[in-house]
């Protein structure tokens, strides 16, 4: 009876992992025959779960949606990854999603084994999470979220209002494609009827003003890679000024500095990459690439390398008016270093 029991536990867990099983899929995981999995299954319905059976070659079960939710069954990794998510889930982005995390995450410690307490335990008292600096970003209803996944999945057209960067509202109507998150932002892509083209829009800054719909034909994406896409946009396609910019220094070192939302970073060779960025004008992006720290050179526009040589010259001329009473450590001669020096 406990094997049995076991094997019924262990079934729930597999239909809860996947959307569909085949028969002989399950029955080889368990170790059993597919009788035996039909058998179990029975079981199954007898206590409540909804498994749904599709017949034929290409059939299988799936677990369908119950009055309640079934118990979640998780092993020891799968139940320390989730309580860690929790713990880390600090609202970044969607608002409220830290209060909810913190009651989630009661639920799930009341019913870990103490074995398992223990390693979330150390995991979160002896880790420090390094987060971006910057402002914070604007709270996303999850709502809204909500909402725009669901039209997304239809293939239903949105109704919005939307506040521009100058704080302007006009009302759109689009075709909701995908929603594509960073670390600080949400934001949706979509075609945008009005504009008869693509359009990536920031998720803080919708509204949406039901009635949706129609339904409508997905097209094809404007992209394969939709997270490059609205890296693309919201770093270089926005300004007015676009450069590309060789960093010689190693892809991985860059991207730990330069955010999906600064800049496009590609791959060239083992010490150096490439960087596709934008700002409102060349001499924005000489001070924007200068603040990276990275030796880079110039490979396009032209005009950024002569903005760069006036910046140069500017700087050079500000170093010969500078006062001469200074040695080369940065000291007025005669002065020594330390709280004492000067009297």
């Amino acid at each position: 009876m406990l094997e049995t029991s076991a094997r019924l536990l262990r079934l729930l867990s597999l239909l809860q992992a996947h959307r569909e099983w085949s028969g002989a899929d399950l029955a080889e995981r368990l170790g059993v025959t597919p009788r035996t999995v039909r058998r179990d299954v029975d079981r199954l319905r007898e206590l409540g779960y909804p498994v749904n059976a599709s017949p034929g070659t290409g059939g299988g079960y799936q677990l369908g949606a119950g009055a309640e939710l079934p118990p979640l069954l998780l092993d020891d990794d799968e139940a320390v990854a989730v309580a860690v998510g929790l713990r880390t889930a600090a609202g970044q982005g969607i608002e409220g999603i830290g209060e909810t995390s913190v009651r989630a995450l009661a639920k799930l410690e009341q019913v870990l084994p103490s074995r398992l307490r223990r390693r979330v335990g150390a995991l979160n008292a002896f880790t420090v999470p390094m987060l971006r600096s910057g402002p914070e970003p604007s709270a996303v209803d999850p709502a809204v979220l909500t909402e725009l996944a669901h039209l997304c999945r239809d293939a239903e057209r949105l109704r919005f209002e939307y506040r521009t960067h100058e704080g302007a509202v006009t009302r759109r109507t689009v075709e909701p494609h995908r929603l594509v998150c960073t670390e600080r932002r949400w934001y949706l892509v979509a075609w945008d009827l009005d504009r008869d083209d693509w359009r990536t829009f920031r998720v803080d800054r919708i509204t949406p003003k039901p009635p949706h719909g129609p339904r409508f034909t997905p097209r094809e994406p404007p992209a394969d890679d939709l997270a490059a896409y609205v890296s693309q946009g919201v770093s270089t396609r926005a300004y007015a000024s676009h450069a590309v910019i060789r960093l010689l220094v190693p892809l991985a070192e860059a991207a730990e500095r330069i955010s999906p939302s600064a800049g496009v970073l590609e791959p060239e060779g083992e010490n150096s990459c490439v960087l596709r960025t934008g700002a409102a004008s060349l001499d924005v992006m000489v001070i924007h690439v200068m603040l990276m720290g990275f030796e880079f050179e110039v490979l396009e526009p032209v005009e950024l390398t002569d903005t760069i040589r006036i910046a140069r010259d500017r700087l050079s001329r500000a170093l010969e008016r500078a006062p001469r009473t200074r040695d080369g450590a940065g000291r007025t001669p005669g002065t020594r270093s330390g709280s004492g020096a000067a009297r």
